[in-house]
């Protein structure tokens, strides 16, 4: 694996169609987009505002009744630091909404939720990968590298 400059967090027009899927919850159509993504429901670490984000879920254990998320723009996206302030959120995924609290994973949980990812949907990680700044040769160990500097948050649900 071999880092690439790192993408800015989107601005103007990038971040209005990063924030369209907000818009499909409100309107009550978030069963569209399926188990894949969750809306997060989080206060801003300053501000104590409401604040909202839809990110894709790399993991799901029904069993244990958690989502696991990863934050595509690193640590410093607001949303990752917001939860890290205030970790008691609410989730909705499909039409399924809930409290849970969110843990951070560590680097090795990590590297391991993405080789587990990449193996179930190997396009769709390349692609992240790629908009993340890394460059992976597609095999498991290059995506557990990868998965060690990508912050996950594990939701656990109430």
């Amino acid at each position: 694996m071999r880092i690439l400059e790192r993408k800015p967090q989107p601005k103007g027009l990038a971040k209005f169609l990063f924030r369209l899927p907000i818009h499909l919850y409100r309107i009550g159509l978030g069963r569209l987009l399926g188990g894949r993504f969750l809306l997060l429901h989080h206060r801003g670490r300053v501000s104590g505002k409401p604040r909202q984000v839809v990110i894709e879920v790399v993991h799901h254990d029904s069993t244990a009744g958690s989502y696991t998320v990863a934050s595509g723009f690193g640590a410093k996206a607001d949303w990752y630091r917001n939860v890290l302030a205030d970790p008691e959120v609410r989730i909705q995924v499909g039409g399924k909404k809930g409290a849970a609290t969110a843990v951070p994973l560590d680097t090795e949980a990590g590297a391991e939720v993405m080789a587990e990812y990449a193996s179930r949907h190997k396009r769709a990680a390349k692609a992240l990968c790629r908009y993340m700044g890394f460059e992976v040769d597609g095999g498991a160990a290059d995506f557990r590298e990868a998965g060690r500097h990508i912050p996950f948050l594990r939701l656990l649900t109430h």
